[in-house]
């Protein structure tokens, strides 16, 4: 049986590890799920056909995603009928593998994982209401920059935007619409212009605190989410310094748009919106300051409905509810649709997290656990490099980044709690990795959202050219070289901590001591 950490709320409200009360969390999981112990189930043909249900997930994805029909709910169908196809492999009593499936999706870390997405989607809906991005599309024209330099201060926005709401995907729609013709306009090279949006994408994805895959990466390594960001932080500038000049170098060379179009895209923003970087930095603060993520996004909703009150904006685009000609009644918003752009992914999370707890409960863990720790014979770079390949390996695959993080998740634990490796730094390795590959492969998320963003556009402005996804993915320059940045840190043991006796970050050579 899968052993779980204790996690106290300390002050402020950090999720904190609590190791020395492993035993007792695990008894209170047992007990909520109904069920004092989970038997152990076995499968036709061993311990690796319980991976049926997430190796079908994995080829449905990336078919899908292959052809262009990658959809969240399709997703959720993969995942639903692997699930099945586990359940007719099973030699077990069924009712053992459907309690199984119960006992994975309670896991604490995604009912944890789940609500914080909704405070964060109605916090970055919020934002937008506000018309923050406005105001930062404002600010990109009134600095007079051009080509390459316009493509840098995509790339510095698109981060900030991206690190300030915790959504990448968010960050491509908005920027991919907005400062992609703008760009286009002013002489940008239209492939590395969409890299740069991609690659914002990837910073805030990988640093913000309200990120999904920064609050699954510290919950499953049993790491508050401030401390787990701080530590971060060098690796991901590491990456974005050199990304920024590169993007600056490369990205001019695109033709001019005509005046008439470039005053047109100037007068739909306005400087207004720059008000509602007061709730975000509010936020970040709080988050940082290590208030729990609920409490900091609270304020900062709070914070950004009294911006949008004061601003002029109408309260109906906060909440509208009403009745539809047909007399139908519809609740509209940005607090509804920050709610409902993760129910697809709530529901996916929990499936792949009830599929990856079959791999503990039929001893497939164990066995891929063993086979590494042997491969590793007890040294530290093998460890962590093993769980760059894991992770990376997976993410391939399933192309919904914080999915693939869910799946890599209990690897990622159990080889660096074998190697005492600290949960700061395992978070760190199986963001990055994650945040970095959703956003390069031609069929992943992030790149598959960024064409057909572009595509829209391209409706609306018929002068805009279609980057493809195979043009795009050799120039997400942050995704690659934060890539190189882990493994470097890996193969060298820059920032390696280790876990001291109560917890504590313990350097390498004071742990040898």
């Amino acid at each position: 049986m899968i052993n779980y950490c204790t996690v106290n709320v300390g002050r402020g409200g950090n999720l904190v590890a609590d190791k020395d009360k492993e035993k007792g969390q695990e008894q209170v999981i047992d007990e909520a799920v109904g069920e004092k112990e989970i038997r152990k189930l076995e499968f036709r043909g061993g311990v690796f056909t319980a991976t049926i249900p997430l190796v079908f997930f994995i080829i449905w994805a990336i078919v899908l995603s292959v052809t262009g029909l990658v959809t969240e709910q399709a997703l959720v169908l993969g995942m639903v009928i692997g699930i099945g196809l586990g359940l007719f492999l099973c030699k077990s009593k069924w009712s053992d593998y459907a309690q199984s499936l119960i006992s994975g999706m309670a896991q604490p870390v995604g009912v944890v994982a789940i609500i914080a997405w909704f405070w964060a989607g109605m916090f970055a809906n919020m934002l937008s209401a506000g018309g923050l991005v406005d105001g930062l599309i404002w600010f990109g024209f009134q600095s007079g920059l051009e080509g390459g330099a316009f493509v840098g201060i995509t790339f510095l926005l698109a981060g900030l935007f991206s690190t300030a709401v915790g959504t990448g995907y968010g960050t491509v729609a908005t920027f991919g619409v907005l400062m992609y013709p703008a760009g286009v306009i002013l002489g940008a090279d239209p492939v590395i212009l969409l890299a740069a949006i991609l690659s914002g994408a990837v910073f805030g994805d990988n640093l913000a605190p309200v990120s999904d895959t920064t609050i699954v990466s510290a919950t499953t390594q049993d790491a508050d989410v401030p401390g787990v960001v701080r530590s971060r932080f060098k690796y991901s500038i590491t990456a974005a310094i050199p990304a920024l000049i590169l993007f600056v170098i490369f990205g001019g060379g695109g033709e001019m748009g005509s005046q008439q179009v470039v005053s047109e895209l100037q007068n739909e923003v306005s400087p207004e919106g720059l008000l509602m970087l007061a709730p975000f930095a509010l936020v970040l603060y709080l988050a940082l300051s290590g208030h729990h993520l609920l409490t900091s996004l609270s304020y900062g909703i709070l914070a950004a409905g009294v911006f949008i009150f004061l601003s002029g904006h109408s309260l109906k685009d906060v909440l509208h509810i009403h009745k539809n000609d047909a007399g139908e009644a519809v609740i509209e918003g940005a607090l509804i649709d920050g709610i409902s752009g993760y129910f697809n992914m709530a529901i996916l999370i929990l499936f792949i997290l009830a599929a990856a707890y079959l791999l503990d409960v039929a001893g497939t863990m164990d066995v891929i656990k063993n086979f590494f720790l042997k491969l590793i014979n007890n040294m530290v770079r093998r460890a962590e490099l093993s769980i760059f390949g894991i992770v990376a390996f997976l993410n391939v695959f399933i192309t919904i980044n914080t999915a693939a993080e869910i799946a890599a998740a209990p690897f990622v634990r159990k080889l660096g709690t074998e190697m005492n490796i600290h949960p700061y730094r395992r978070a760190n390795f199986l963001d990055t990795v994650t945040s970095s590959l959703g956003y390069i492969f031609p069929w992943s998320g992030g790149v598959l959202l960024a064409w057909a963003t572009v595509q829209g556009a391209a409706d609306q402005y018929d002068f805009l050219p279609v980057v493809g996804p195979g043009e795009v993915f050799p120039f997400v320059f942050q995704g690659w070289l934060l890539l190189i940045v882990m493994f470097i840190a890996a193969w060298t043991g820059w920032g390696l901590r280790y876990s001291g006796k109560n917890g504590e970050e313990v350097k390498p050579e004071d742990y040898e001591k």
